[in-house]
């Protein structure tokens, strides 16, 4: 009897399949823990590598794992390859340029020129927190107008779709979004005001990436639309957290905490608008 044939086939994703290159742990929700429940929530196809792989986040006391090197991450695209599996009809790259936050470098700095030069303007949505911005654009950010200003330099190196995901003015936190849709016209411009929720999560900024790119890939011409559904989702799971964790008996400004994904799933599925965008005229 003859063997089975090897089927080399994937039907077409209706919504769309994205290759989500992250880090990984076992435990906890960081990187592609965060980013590709969430996603495939949406309807997405998700093919996840794993540019590094831990026994949890790097906030903990210890760590183990292993780092995915350029050969290894060459070998899995080739694999692909291999098999007819890296056709795309298009290609939208959503870039988090993961370098730092409030002041602090989580990189070697002579990684900034590389993201700066090489990654950005390559990049289709760019979602850099307030430092990320700084560094990207060389312009320090302390008013709305830097805020806006930042977005139009980083525009003008690629990106068609610039969210900033977090900045902090005068003690508001603010996300300020801006999608130049052509040229030949000054970029849409919005600002959502976020409120402060008294704790400190881990991968959020990895999951408000995950469900820009998802809202916007289905609101193409609506990056406010995306940003108030994103979040709308993200401050939902936020309070939940610190509720479950407050309810459990911890102090939730004690110490870092593991978001509640799974268990906030519809919120993810279908936010509540609670949160709107206000366009900049």
């Amino acid at each position: 009897m003859a063997p089975p044939p090897i089927l080399s086939l994937t039907l077409p994703s209706e919504t769309g399949r994205v290759l989500s290159i992250q880090s990984h742990t076992v435990q906890g929700y960081v990187g592609n823990k965060s980013a590709v429940f969430p996603l495939q929530l949406l309807g997405y196809d998700v093919d996840p590598i794993n540019s590094v792989q831990f026994s949890n986040h790097t906030g903990y006391p210890t760590f183990k794992g292993q780092v995915l090197n350029g050969q290894q991450l060459w070998d899995l695209i080739e694999g692909l390859e291999a098999n007819d599996l890296l056709y795309y009809t298009h290609l939208l790259t959503v870039c988090d340029p993961v370098m730092g936050d409030e002041g602090k470098l989580y990189v070697p700095e002579d990684l900034v020129s590389v993201y700066r030069e090489k990654v950005v303007p390559v990049a289709s949505m760019l979602t850099p927190n307030q430092f990320e911005a700084e560094l990207l654009t060389k312009l320090r950010i302390v008013s709305e107008t830097d805020g806006r200003e930042a977005c139009n330099i980083l525009h003008a190196a690629g990106p068609s779709k610039v969210v900033i995901t977090g900045i902090d003015i005068g003690g508001n936190l603010l996300l300020i979004g801006s999608h130049q849709k052509d040229k030949e016209h000054s970029p849409e411009q919005f600002k959502i005001v976020i409120p402060r929720i008294p704790a400190y999560f881990t991968g959020t900024g990895d999951l408000m990436t995950a469900l820009l790119l998802g809202w916007s890939n289905k609101y193409p011409d609506n990056l406010d639309k995306a940003a108030e559904l994103a979040v709308s989702s993200l401050q939902a799971l936020l309070r939940r957290t610190v509720n479950d964790y407050t309810s459990a008996g911890f102090d939730s400004q004690s110490s870092s905490l593991e978001i509640r994904l799974i268990q906030s799933q519809d919120d993810i599925r279908n936010p509540k608008l609670t949160f709107k965008a206000h366009k900049y005229t």
